[in-house]
């Protein structure tokens, strides 16, 4: 009897410790990253506790460039105010340490944004952009004749930039 007890209080710790990071960052995170974020728990019990959370509306869930976004909505802001009590101490300090390294490599990431958009089967548009603290520092704008073509820039950029961003720049400065 008790370990069923164990399981919905791991359920409930585990609800709250997915709340309470995403209350934390306030923004849209993909759902592999918050994954990374939350170690405790394995993948295929992560996925069944956030299912959980975006069908009674306390998390949101949307589609860009084909990879889903995930943010806390007010409900679920409001759920984590009234169960915050239920998180354990320990679960947090190993939540918030776990959370302050590995988002600042997640955040470093999305400063690095690259995307194509169609404008018939021959002709694409290509931007590519550096942002910080939500303001963008670069950005160029290309056209590709092949989605191909236009999928390797995407692909060398959100490899390279911080490389091809510096080499621009002194291009820009120093060319004659």
């Amino acid at each position: 009897m008790s370990s069923n007890s164990d399981n919905a209080t791991a359920l409930a710790e585990n609800k709250v410790l997915i709340l309470y990071i995403l209350n934390l960052i306030d923004n849209d995170i993909r759902q592999d990253d918050l994954f990374k974020i939350i170690t405790s728990i394995n993948n295929f019990y992560f996925k069944q506790i956030l299912t959980d959370l975006i069908d009674s509306k306390l998390v949101g869930i949307h589609t860009k460039e084909e990879e889903q976004f995930i943010r806390i909505t007010s409900e679920g802001k409001t759920a984590y105010i009234l169960t915050k009590d239920v998180l354990p101490g320990i679960m947090k300090l190993k939540a918030d340490n776990i959370f302050k390294k590995e988002f600042a490599s997640i955040e470093e990431e999305s400063s690095i944004i690259a995307e194509f958009i169609p404008k018939d089967e021959n002709n694409y548009t290509i931007k590519c952009k550096i942002v910080e603290n939500s303001e963008t520092i670069f950005e160029v704008k290309t056209f590709a004749g092949s989605r191909e073509r236009a999928k390797r820039i995407v692909d060398n950029w959100n490899k390279n930039a911080k490389s091809i961003y510096p080499e621009i720049l002194n291009l820009l400065l120093n060319h004659k």
